[in-house]
């Protein structure tokens, strides 16, 4: 059934408005030979010995990229028999990444019916430039939080407050899509409306039907 009180849509970026982000680490394997199952067995290797996940303090802006790339080569280094050579990892990442056209354009279609937008996303502070440069960003959101810059990061309850209170609506009044289950889980538990991103005509079936 419709909810008659959104006034607002919230965006993800990654996996959402873009094609999926498991195409840009399957390029990484294919040209450095590394399985993303063994990137993710070094960065569990780096929180057990840092205390922290290394990629969620990347995303908070509390490293810098160029630290995260060293600490990962750390850890793989022991797993791959030899000291991996990571400098390229972002120009492969967004090589691999492409606009998705249907969500764009139900995003577009939205601010020109009156609602208002705005994106949210966990990303690297480093690489604002190059996701900007991707979309037509402020076209269509009036608001952009970006865990880089503000400190933290989705599902923490910290920025789905601090994303209501940039855009000065009730948390009932918001619509969010993100193609991350506990993102959601996250935006439903400070009372946020939430869409799990799966495929485009889920999604945007499922948005169409809570706007009416």
């Amino acid at each position: 059934m419709p909810v008659a009180e959104i006034s607002t849509v919230i965006s993800d970026f990654g996996g959402v408005l873009t094609t999926p982000l498991v195409q840009s680490f399957m390029a990484f394997q294919d040209q450095t030979g590394i399985r993303p199952e063994t990137l993710g067995r070094a960065i569990q290797a780096a929180t057990e010995s840092n205390g922290d996940n290394p990629l969620f303090e990347m995303e908070r802006g509390e490293i810098t990229e160029v630290a995260f790339l060293e600490l990962l080569t750390d850890h793989l280094e022991p797993l791959l028999g030899h000291r991996p050579e990571m400098h390229r990892f972002r120009e492969i990442y967004f090589e691999a990444l492409e606009p998705n056209p249907p969500m764009i354009d139900l995003m577009r279609e939205l601010k020109e019916s009156g609602y208002r937008m705005a994106m949210l996303t966990n990303n690297v502070r480093e690489w604002e430039p190059l996701w900007r440069s991707m979309l037509p960003v402020d076209e269509i959101f009036e608001t952009v939080v970006d865990s880089g810059f503000v400190g933290c990061r989705k599902p923490e309850s910290r920025i789905y407050e601090l994303t209501l209170e940039q855009i000065g609506e009730p948390a009932a009044a918001c619509l969010f899509v993100d193609d991350v289950l506990v993102n959601c889980e996250g935006a439903r538990e400070a009372g946020l409306h939430a869409v799990h991103f799966q495929h485009n005509e889920q999604a945007i079936a499922k948005i169409r039907g809570l706007l009416g």
